[in-house]
């Protein structure tokens, strides 16, 4: 088992305080024709606890930054600190752990498996932790409860609205307990009282110590969030934090 501590970043004692730190970061995809540059010189730190929206119009890079945080790719240039392990150092393998057990995904499609109970789907994560069956049993269960399934456990993908769909979603990304959870349009496909809800759901999260970070379009979506960062053609614009704003130069 790797012993990931927090004690890769270059800068000592500001990336202990870091959960994310992003310094000078770049992606360009090579498509053979061309090259197109999605992030450029990105700089920037999220701390645990934080509630943070990530804004933009399409092709703005808001989506590859979310593919980065959540190890899914990796950065051209620069670098990326997650809990000062720098990701850009890891093997496939150990970034297949590392967002096994340290990030939780919330998708605007849901990603259910559709032949299987919403009990199965939220222990999967845990199944692939190789946790024991009781014990992932026992914790889907009350995930599934704490998101106010407890009567839906053994319905199926195509007997839940949408708006159970992402709350089992939600269960699931909680099932190995990671500190940050990702969220991709989480309410993309869902009406505004469902949205709600979901959003609350985040909060409620967020207060309990999860630090959450959502991909997202909307205002009304990101008016939820204590921290809302803009992305215009790869390029990180303003950052707004508990009502103040300032430009990115």
């Amino acid at each position: 088992m790797n012993d990931w501590t927090d004690t890769e970043g270059r800068n000592g004692q500001e990336d202990r305080q870091a959960l994310i730190r992003i310094e000078n970061m770049g992606k360009t995809y090579d498509t053979g024709a061309v090259q197109v540059a999605a992030l450029k010189e990105v700089d920037l730190i999220i701390r645990q606890g934080e509630f943070v929206a990530v804004m933009g119009q399409s092709g703005s890079g808001k989506s590859t930054l979310m593919n980065i945080l959540g190890c899914l790719d990796r950065p051209t240039s620069g670098k990326y600190y997650l809990e000062g392990i720098d990701i850009g150092s890891r093997s496939s393998d150990e970034l297949s752990l590392i967002r096994n057990k340290k990030i939780g995904f919330v998708f605007q499609s849901f990603n259910l498996i559709p032949r299987t109970s919403a009990l199965k789907n939220v222990e999967l994560p845990m199944t692939y932790a190789r946790i024991p069956f009781h014990e992932r049993h026992r914790r889907a269960m009350e995930l599934l409860q704490k998101v106010d399934l407890g009567d839906r456990m053994e319905h199926m993908p195509n007997e839940l609205s949408g708006g159970q769909k992402q709350r089992v979603a939600v269960a699931r990304a909680l099932a190995n307990d990671p500190p940050i959870l990702l969220a991709d349009e989480p309410t993309g496909n869902l009406d505004s009282t469902s949205s709600g809800e979901i959003m609350r759901l985040f909060t409620a999260l967020n207060a309990e110590g999860v630090t959450v970070i959502v991909v997202t379009h909307e205002n009304e979506i990101a008016a939820f969030a204590r921290r809302v960062i803009r992305f215009r053609d790869g390029k990180m614009i303003s950052d707004e934090t508990g009502g103040g704003h300032y430009a990115v130069d």
